[in-house]
């Protein structure tokens, strides 16, 4: 899997290196095709554009809706990682299906119906572009491979600690611990893919590709997951409380779509 991730973070890195600014100008004019403008763009793997929306709302240019629509759109590197496994090509068309057709109505939801109840005002063009990602003079080479070691790093040590799990406890236990076959287990994974790093989509991924949770809850757990873009929106957003409703909206909206996709699977 290592030169295919290889390849895929050079590629990406190329894309954000060399049209960032022109990507966040598509975002502040999108305006009412917002939704499905950061739909779209936050399928791209990586974080790096749930990185761009949460400072591009912090700064009053996109709409929460356009921003929600972007975190749940964000996957991370979950689709890396499927595709770097034979025959998931049906699951991967499937995902991208699923997380833009939810991230587009959740966020013309929001902009309708939720706005007033969690935008406070902004100044306009109050924001910032650097997440720290990187160093300044880095160029996309670096970068790239950084990423890819760390993920070789979560993969590795994720799969060794869930093949022990595995061999001790048998895999329908774990499914068990995990709530596995009952309605509440896209809950506990839209928890999971709160965490603020890209291990929260390698363990999500690597729990579904592995047969311990279902489709249904490896959607939740990545509708959630909007990776470093969270700890930016926190840390940007001068309203705390504002940001905290952000939160427990994604939070409910991953756990509601994965409760309702396992009523139909």
């Amino acid at each position: 899997m290592l030169p295919f991730l290889f390849a895929a973070f050079l590629l990406i890195e190329l894309l954000e290196h060399y049209s960032a600014e022109f990507t966040g100008k598509v975002l502040g004019r999108a305006k009412s095709a917002g939704p499905v403008t950061g739909a779209v763009l936050g399928c791209i793997p990586q974080c790096g554009f749930s990185v761009m929306a949460a400072n591009l709302y912090a700064g009053g240019i996109i709409s929460v809706g356009t921003l929600l629509s972007v975190f749940l759109a964000t996957s991370d590197e979950a689709v890396l990682i499927m595709m770097g496994n034979p025959g998931q090509g049906r699951e991967i068309l499937t995902l991208f299906a699923c997380k833009i057709l939810i991230a587009v109505i959740a966020g013309y939801g929001a902009d309708a119906f939720l706005a007033k109840y969690i935008t406070v005002p902004k100044e306009k063009g109050n924001l910032c572009t650097d997440c720290g990602c990187h160093e300044e003079g880095a160029g996309i080479l670096v970068p790239a491979l950084r990423h890819t070691v760390k993920i070789f790093l979560y993969l590795f040590a994720f799969s060794a600690a869930l093949n022990l799990c595995i061999e001790a406890l048998g895999m329908e236990r774990l499914s068990e611990y995990l709530l596995g076959d009952t309605w509440l287990q896209p809950a506990v994974a839209a928890l999971i893919g709160l965490i603020p790093n890209c291990a929260a989509s390698v363990i999500l991924t690597q729990l579904y590709l592995s047969g311990v949770i279902s489709f249904a809850s490896v959607i939740a757990g990545l509708a959630t997951g909007a990776g470093v873009g969270l700890v930016v929106l926190f840390r940007m957003n001068q309203n705390r409380r504002e940001s905290m409703k952000i939160l427990m909206l994604l939070y409910m909206i991953g756990a509601a779509v994965g409760m309702l996709l396992n009523l139909f699977s």
